[in-house]
């Protein structure tokens, strides 16, 4: 997938000088809520090195957002292989983390039209899933508006997160191509 712009912003493949404001994203407790921890500097690093692998093993990853009229680094949205151990598995994952100073702005929603609109197009994908801790009613929320659905029958918990911790509980929506090119 090639680089996107949309009305504010442009979604990129990773710079250098995106890791440390990205360190910065993903050691805030704010933005890491719903994850079991916040990242140091080097296992953020160490995201950014798995998403540019990704990119060059699968021809698509999770892009770096950038604000058009600043510049700034925004956060990621993007796809990446869903882990291997999920029920759901083998499939294709839509997913995003913002900067808090960029919520609220839409901005999440308008990367994730623009990747599913270049994922269903360059791309032979017949759905698209994403899946959050049940109790991250933000992201299920900004799943619906994308148009995607959830039957609570394909609700899982997460096996990498322990047995009794509040976040292991996930929900699953899906978004098939069909109705996708049918809005």
């Amino acid at each position: 997938m090639k680089p996107i712009e949309t009305s504010r912003l442009r979604l990129r493949r990773w710079q250098d000088a995106d890791r440390a404001p990205f360190a910065a994203m993903c050691a805030d407790a704010e933005v890491m809520e719903f994850f079991p921890h916040v990242l140091s500097r080097a296992e953020s690093d160490a995201l950014v090195d798995r998403i540019e692998a990704h990119w060059d093993a699968r021809g698509y990853g999770n892009y770096a957002l950038e604000e058009r009229s600043t510049g700034a680094f925004v956060g990621m949205t993007g796809l990446f292989d869903v882990f291997p151990e999920a029920p759901f598995a083998p499939s294709v994952e839509i997913g995003w983390r913002l900067a808090r100073p960029f919520w609220r702005m839409g901005y999440a929603r308008e990367a994730a039209e623009a990747v599913l609109a270049a994922a269903f197009a360059e791309h032979d994908f017949p759905e698209i899933v994403s899946f959050t801790a049940k109790l991250n009613t933000r992201s299920a929320g900004l799943m619906q508006r994308l148009g995607m659905t959830r039957n609570p029958a394909d609700d899982f918990d997460h096996p990498g997160i322990a047995e009794g911790h509040p976040l292991r509980p996930h929900v699953l929506y899906r978004l098939k191509r069909e109705a996708f090119e049918g809005r």
